[in-house]
């Protein structure tokens, strides 16, 4: 066979996989609804506090948070409706990817004896964390309302910041979680990664600290940077974000989606040989 037969043979080869797991997705989607169902159930059913742990954590954060960066950054026009606005973006990406992670490596055994969409607890990791998502926004505008920030129509919006950052979420969990699957210390040093990102990214300070020079390495070319400001305009700033914005975010969000996609889907039957 010749190389530009076994290229075409090869790219057909994954698109198909990757064709064949959206089908999959689709077809098992009641299962995806009783995972994320029993996600959220498990996870609040032995609290004491149950959903309104998912409203109190961020805002503890915001809290703490406050304290401690509010006389540095007094600046910062309602400093603490700033810092959940970012905050609860940023927590939705790391908690979920890290599941993802976890449902992965874990659940490669499990792959292995039942046919599974293998994207299925991938994807009913981004159905729970959406489902936090939606809740951890009610103290958000609870806040803001106690602050006297003005909560204008831009505030709509919020669905497709949520479904843009959902797919960059669900991009890079499939793209990291493979990793992982194959070279177990990747899971170890992503935490790290997730920590420095964080603080690489504008969510406790304002972006205006940083020098002009610098923002276009430190900013421009961080994917959060945009998602995290797509999500913060509309309620914080009340704004719908500039098209610049929207549209570096959408196409990372979809970019990342689509290789994670395609990447897991070539991957997925050799998970099972190194659970």
């Amino acid at each position: 066979m010749k190389t530009s037969e076994v290229f075409i043979y090869d790219s057909a080869k994954r698109g198909s996989a990757a064709l064949e797991e959206l089908r999959g997705i689709f077809q098992y989607r009641d299962l995806i609804f009783q995972l994320v169902r029993r996600d959220v159930v498990t996870r609040y059913k032995r609290s004491v506090l149950g959903i309104a742990w998912t409203m109190l954590q961020p805002l503890g954060m915001m809290v703490i948070l406050s304290l401690v960066f509010s006389t540095l950054f007094a600046s910062v026009r309602g400093y603490p409706t700033y810092i959940l606005s970012g905050l609860i973006a940023w927590t939705f990406f790391s908690q979920t990817t890290n599941a993802i992670i976890v449902h992965t490596v874990w659940g490669g055994e499990l792959f292995r004896r039942i046919y599974l969409p293998r994207t299925s607890f991938a994807v009913s990791s981004v159905g729970t964390g959406l489902v936090n998502l939606a809740l951890s926004i009610v103290p958000l505008l609870i806040l803001m309302l106690l602050t006297g920030t003005p909560l204008r129509w831009s505030a709509f919006f919020i669905a497709l910041s949520m479904l843009l950052l959902a797919a960059f979420t669900l991009g890079m969990g499939l793209i990291i979680s493979t990793l992982a699957v194959f070279f177990p210390d990747v899971s170890e040093m992503y935490q790290i990664v997730l920590l420095a990102w964080m603080y690489l990214t504008p969510i406790i300070y304002p972006e205006e600290i940083i020098p002009q020079a610098y923002r276009y390495w430190l900013f421009n070319l961080n994917p959060m940077y945009h998602l995290v400001k797509i999500f913060r305009m509309p309620l914080y700033d009340g704004l719908l974000p500039d098209w610049k914005t929207l549209l570096a975010g959408g196409i990372v969000s979809l970019l990342t989606l689509v290789i994670g996609w395609i990447v897991y889907s070539k991957k997925a039957d050799e998970f099972a040989y190194y659970a």
